[in-house]
């Protein structure tokens, strides 16, 4: 039963419950319309700290969340796209930008929520083109966040009024390391600082919670959610380790330096007149401003830091192991060397292809992480090593030229063989374990038969790579492998005939999965054919 008192806790949490959904929806619909500009901004990274810290304001911006922009650095790190010198003045402008989020829910918009969202709404199902529906979408999750800030204000001027409460929030205000653990955790728990800085407001507005407390509140909201990144670093490597702790320590350190002048802090920002809601959102503006200012100068010196502290472990050397864009002086014997970084990479690869069958046996999360792992190494030195070899092809004979672009098209074709398993056969297996779907007898048997038959193929590709006598073999191989993968299309369709339940239930997976491994096998025999061809 719900009573006059739960009801209200209830609309808190739904209100907390739209304002989050209405935030991931703003945020990744502006992602989608804003992803080429995104891309353009990471491009950029290293160029200069204050171009740094505006690429972390205007991300924040976009993405209307700090969580996310440095859970998409620490993947970067992890990926070895960026390093963690790059991205520490990212890393302080995320805490600027996630101010605009909190300024707006400050001003009294509750009353357009609604009206807001129906028109966007409409908007939605007129459009034809994907930015306007889009943009129809980020007006609907602005939308939801202010009416779940209007349910979060309705359910706080209740818990004001409540006797035992009003005794929790007396108990609050007596001890201020209560108000700073609490905003901590729920910032963590509901991984936005944002809503927790919202909820502040509302307290406050209804003199639940004072001025002080409020303060305390942003304070644990910066701490709060650096939780975010620390949770998808866990399962990266030493840079995802790094931007992580990084953005930790700096929200850290900032609370320290400005809790003892929190009083007076607030009496500053009391001089301006204005609601309570707009001295806290006016607040976390200054203190997150001033942070940076204060930290912009240490910037390489705190990098340096917490790379001390999070060095690189033994197990995590992982790097180019011939190629060196200060080396080799000879183009030959460049092209010699770079031919055993590309071998390397096609190593990878083939386990890559072995491996994959598994990811359909088991559902052991080590499976996927290790896919995902190798891949990221192939994209790393599929970049290493085609940057070396164009260095190189630029100073090298007509000939050399044309044998580096012949090189850098396999190195090509091995890093998309890569992203072939790690993104669409990865996906595969994770739809058929979340649906807990079984291929039948026959079906599973046919596809191990063809998973055995790819790997003959891509290792023979790989061989005839440095071979070109085994061209031939390698191209009849894969002819053989696409007569199969018709064949066994025909048996699919036969059992789908028949009305076999697991076929019937597998059947989108099944097909596809024979198609990504003959394209993984086209891929790895693209070369030689322009081998035979040059025969």
């Amino acid at each position: 039963m719900i009573d006059s008192g739960n009801s209200y806790f209830i609309l808190l949490i739904s209100g907390v419950a739209l304002f989050l959904y209405g935030m991931t929806m703003a945020s990744s619909s502006l992602e989608k319309i804003m992803a080429g500009k995104i891309t353009g901004l990471l491009n950029h990274l290293s160029q200069s700290k204050f171009l740094a810290i505006l690429t972390g304001v205007v991300l924040t911006t976009l993405m209307q969340s700090s969580g996310a922009v440095t859970t998409m650095l620490v993947g970067l790190g992890s990926a070895r796209v960026v390093n963690l010198r790059q991205v520490m003045g990212v890393i302080i402008g995320t805490a600027v930008g996630t101010t605009l989020t909190v300024q707006l829910i400050s001003l009294d918009l509750t009353q357009y929520a609604l009206p807001v969202f129906a028109i966007a709404f409409a908007f939605y199902f007129k459009a034809k083109k994907t930015i306007f529906k889009n943009l129809s979408l980020v007006f609907m999750g602005f939308g939801l966040l202010f009416f779940g800030m209007k349910l979060i204000s309705i359910s706080s001027h209740h818990f004001a009024e409540n006797p035992m409460m009003t005794e929790i929030f007396q108990n609050v205000r007596d001890n201020p390391g209560y108000s700073l653990l609490i905003s901590v955790v729920f910032c963590a728990f509901v991984q936005s600082s944002a809503v927790t800085i919202g909820l502040a407001m509302s307290l406050a507005m209804v003199k639940a919670i004072t001025f002080y407390d409020a303060m305390l509140w942003v304070y644990g909201a910066n701490i709060g959610t650096t939780s975010v990144a620390l949770i998808a670093a866990a399962g990266g490597n030493y840079i995802g380790r790094q931007v992580a702790w990084a953005h930790f320590f700096y929200k850290t350190i900032s609370v320290v330096i400005f809790y003892p002048f929190t009083q007076i802090f607030i009496d500053f920002m009391l001089t301006f007149d204005t609601t309570i809601a707009r001295s806290i959102a006016n607040a976390h503006l200054v203190f997150n401003v001033l942070s940076s200012i204060i930290f912009f100068p240490f910037i390489n010196k705190g990098a340096e830091l917490i790379e001390k502290m999070f060095p690189k472990a033994a197990s995590e050397e992982f790097g180019t192991e011939f190629v060196n864009m200060n080396n080799y002086q000879s183009s030959a014997l460049a092209v010699s060397y770079a031919n055993r970084e590309i071998m390397r990479t096609a190593d990878i690869v083939l386990g890559m292809i072995k491996d994959s069958i598994r990811l359909f046996e088991t559902n052991d999360p080590k499976d996927f992480d290790s896919i995902k792992d190798r891949d990221n190494k192939v994209d790393f030195l599929y970049r290493e090593t085609k940057m070396f070899l164009l260095d190189h092809a630029n100073k090298s004979t007509t000939v050399v030229h044309q044998n580096v672009m012949s090189m850098i098209m396999f190195l090509s074709d091995l890093e998309r063989a890569a992203d072939a398993i790690d993104i669409n056969i990865l996906a595969l297996a994770i739809k058929k374990n979340a649906l807990k779907l079984e291929f039948s007898d026959e079906g599973w048997t046919e596809i191990r038969q063809m998973h055995e038959q790819v790997v003959k193929v891509a290792s023979m590709a790989i061989n005839a790579y440095q071979n070109r006598d085994l061209a031939e073999a390698a191209i009849q191989l894969k002819r053989d492998l696409a007569k199969t993968e018709i064949s066994l299309r025909e048996n699919h369709i036969s059992r789908l005939n028949r009305g076999l339940n697991t076929s019937i239930n597998t059947s989108s997976i099944h097909l596809d999965l024979l198609s990504e491994y003959r394209r993984i096998a086209s891929l790895l025999c693209n070369h030689a054919y322009n081998q035979r061809s040059q025969s």
